[in-house]
């Protein structure tokens, strides 16, 4: 009795599994590279119960970010403004700033009612990690690296991936955001905005030597062991230009503030 099924066949089994196996491979790199913070939150952007405008209060009013999120350099967590922050320049009172306006309503309601403003939460830190605000905050890091140009949103949404590696490639490097803490609530800072000889001074006011200072400069092995500003601040200009740039302040900070961010799991799996 002749085959039943054609020659074909006896590889079918074959092809299939290999075509199988490469089909559960693209599908595993794919979600691996497509299902992480990067392409499933950033530009997430929810609408609030309040029409906010942060491009508005924090970018033409200049409003400091602490004036609403008031405890973020003392707090773990950076708290969500209360009704009577709003009030206190939205109020009914005397002077007060377009008190009428139909996008307070539902403040006024909340102040009348003692009813918290249900505000959607845009960045979260997943429960399984810890992450502290004010050690940041009082470590030279600015609201602008994890949260974007806050300043330039007319509704707020995640600039960052705020990943496991995203967090890392800042603890490998932190100098590529540290500024001065007067700096870290400026939303358009740049390094190249400071003054050269006013940060190295603030530097030596605080107790900070003149060869520690030198040490971190490029070159800086070669001064005498007993350095003046007018010495560093020539070494600075002649190792990175004219204007100051991120990364020498970056070390500078890094090194004279002793930063040393963890990189084992511990630092945010407790």
């Amino acid at each position: 009795m002749g085959n039943f099924f054609p020659r074909w066949t006896n590889w079918l089994v074959l092809k299939l599994a290999i075509a199988l196996f490469f089909i559960l491979v693209g599908v595993s790199l794919g979600v691996s590279y497509y299902f992480t913070p990067k392409y499933t939150r950033v530009g997430y952007e929810p609408t609030q119960p309040v029409p906010f405008s942060h491009k508005i209060h924090a970018g033409q009013l200049g409003l400091d970010c602490r004036y609403c999120h008031s405890f973020v350099e003392s707090s773990s967590h950076s708290n969500v403004p209360t009704n009577q922050t709003c009030f206190n320049c939205h109020g009914t009172g005397k002077g007060n700033i377009r008190s009428n306006s139909p996008k307070l309503e539902k403040v006024i309601q909340a102040e009348a009612t003692g009813t918290p403003i249900p505000w959607v939460k845009v960045h979260k830190v997943p429960d399984y990690a810890y992450f502290n605000h004010s050690v940041h905050v009082n470590r030279g890091v600015s609201c602008v690296s994890c949260h974007g140009k806050i300043n330039e949103m007319e509704v707020v949404r995640q600039a960052e991936p705020q990943s496991m590696g995203w967090c890392l490639d800042c603890h490998r490097n932190p100098e590529n955001n540290l500024r001065p803490l007067d700096q870290i609530t400026n939303l358009n800072y740049d390094a190249s905005q400071l003054d050269r000889a006013t940060f190295y001074k603030g530097l030596l006011d605080k107790g900070v030597k003149a060869e520690e200072i030198a040490a971190e400069i490029p070159g800086g092995g070669l001064l005498e062991k007993a350095p003046d500003l007018q010495q560093i601040l020539a070494l600075a200009e002649k190792t990175y230009g004219g204007a100051v740039a991120q990364q020498e302040v970056g070390l500078q900070l890094k090194k004279h503030w002793q930063v040393s961010p963890p990189e084992s799991c511990a630092a945010c799996h407790r």
